[in-house]
């Protein structure tokens, strides 16, 4: 099977499709597509996570670019992916690999590359990747080894962790946070960002030992793997909850009362955040997904808004463009102005604990003073597994020649991803995912039991 890259990367299952043979093509076609880079000879960082066999994936990968021909600095330890989009662009690299299959279920690994900028690889680059990979069967990888590059300086290694770890004290006021008492609870769900914060906040931890198996579950940030965190907290009188990803590119976060706080709702936090206490400017890109609360509060302040399909590299496209305060999608990935054009979700969730130490307020509070601005907005997502990319395909085509749902009228629709319907008071989008054999539904009303209404009447509609 063709290797293809997806929303974010190249995913597949150990052992299936995820091998060595395939990684070392794969490592291959990235060091051809790329080897005019006028950063080239600045060399490029390979990172991995806590994953089955993650290491051994990054050093084969090191090996095929040192044979190439290409310095390779590799992480002495995991990493988060940030970790590497910060190398790639601080040590001035002409690009990051970086071996994570992000929030995937355990039996899966994965590619992700970053730019010199520190962001994703868009799909121009991707592509020309792709076409390198189809235009040969076979590549030689050279005969060199991991030990014998690290002799001779063409593998070295570097602290990662300390260098992010360095870059946290310098953008994060950690004084402020451990000043205000803020109590933290943290939970790192077996992945690479466990240990970043260690000495720099104070908090307590959760799920933060090295598990490829990730408990049975997969280290994705949403409510229905997250009742860990959410029972400590009710017991535990903490300010906030703070969950990361495999790779800890991605958040979620809890008030305090162990309620989950959803992505929608941390976008707008951390917008008004950074417009109105810490004085930044800039306009704001979300993903096609992400809740109409965040053009009412563009508009409030005069931001301009951009909205672009789903896959953070198209947020990280426009970061590096134009100049965006922030840039978020629905599935927890934030980028930030002052930071890097990519997701974060270490960095955010220390943003938010700032936000609290600064603002002096319940996180609950909060929210219910930009509910009470803007009104509540409710949002639900389903995924749907579909074996078959045809299957999705007509759902898709389905879902365009809808007059109604749930009794509401569609008004417009949109086809920038998928296909969303527009009503006078919400919409409706469904869309094959970008990383898993999924289909995803999402919707968003201003009414609650609407949101319920409308996923149970398209699940009738596609006989799901």
């Amino acid at each position: 099977m063709a290797i293809k890259f997806g929303t974010d990367g190249w995913r597949a299952v150990i052992a299936d499709e995820y091998t060595f043979e395939n990684l070392k093509k794969i490592s291959k076609a990235t060091a051809i597509a790329f080897e005019k880079h006028p950063k080239l000879n600045n060399g490029i960082v390979v990172g991995y996570d806590t994953r089955f066999l993650s290491q051994e994936f990054a050093e084969c990968a090191a090996e095929v670019f040192a044979n190439h021909g290409i310095k390779v600095y590799l992480t002495d330890s995991f990493v988060t992916t940030p970790t590497v989009s910060l190398l790639s662009r601080d040590k001035n690299l002409a690009y990051g690999v970086m071996i994570t299959s992000s929030h995937n279920p355990a039996k899966y690994n994965g590619y992700k590359l970053k730019d010199e900028f520190g962001g994703s690889m868009g799909p121009s680059q991707l592509n020309v990747i792709e076409d390198v990979l189809k235009s040969s069967d076979s590549f030689d990888y050279g005969t060199g080894i991991l030990n014998e590059f690290i002799k001779s300086g063409k593998i070295e290694y570097v602290k990662g962790k300390d260098y992010y770890r360095n870059t946290l004290k310098e953008k994060i006021d950690t004084k402020l946070i451990n000043d205000s008492g803020v109590k933290i609870i943290y939970d790192a769900m077996y992945g690479s960002g466990q240990g970043m914060m260690d000495g720099i906040i104070n908090f307590t931890a959760l799920r933060s030992e090295v598990n490829p198996s990730f408990g049975g579950s997969s280290p994705e940030p949403v409510q229905k793997n997250l009742s860990l965190i959410s029972s400590e907290m009710k017991n535990g009188n903490y300010d906030i909850g703070i969950v990361t990803d495999g790779d800890a590119d991605r958040i979620a976060i809890f008030d305090e009362h162990g309620e989950f706080v959803d992505a929608q709702k941390t976008f707008a936090l951390l917008l008004t955040y950074m417009v109105e206490n810490k004085k930044m400017t800039g306009s704001v890109v979300r993903g096609f997904s992400s809740s109409d609360v965040i053009k009412e509060i563009c508009d409030e302040y005069g931001l301009k808004l951009y909205t672009v399909p789903i896959g953070f590299k198209y947020i990280s496209e426009l970061m590096i463009k134009e100049d965006i305060l922030i840039g978020a999608e629905e599935s927890g990935g934030i980028g930030l102005k002052h930071h890097l054009p990519e997701r974060d979700g270490i960095f955010n969730g220390m943003m938010f604990s700032e936000m609290l130490a600064a603002k002096k307020k319940k996180l609950s509070d909060l929210i219910a003073e930009i509910e009470n601005k803007y009104g509540k907005y409710y949002y639900k997502r389903i995924d749907q597994h579909l074996a078959s990319n045809e299957l999705k395909a007509e759902l898709i085509e389905l879902t365009k020649g809808l007059e109604e749902v749930a009794g509401l009228k569609v008004v417009g629709q949109d086809t920038l991803d998928g296909c969303k319907l527009l009503f006078k008071n919400g919409w409706l989008l469904v869309r094959a995912s970008g990383t898993e054999p999924l289909l995803r539904i999402y919707t968003e009303t201003t009414g609650e039991n609407k949101t319920e209404e409308i996923l149970s009447d398209i699940k009738k509609k596609f006989k799901l």
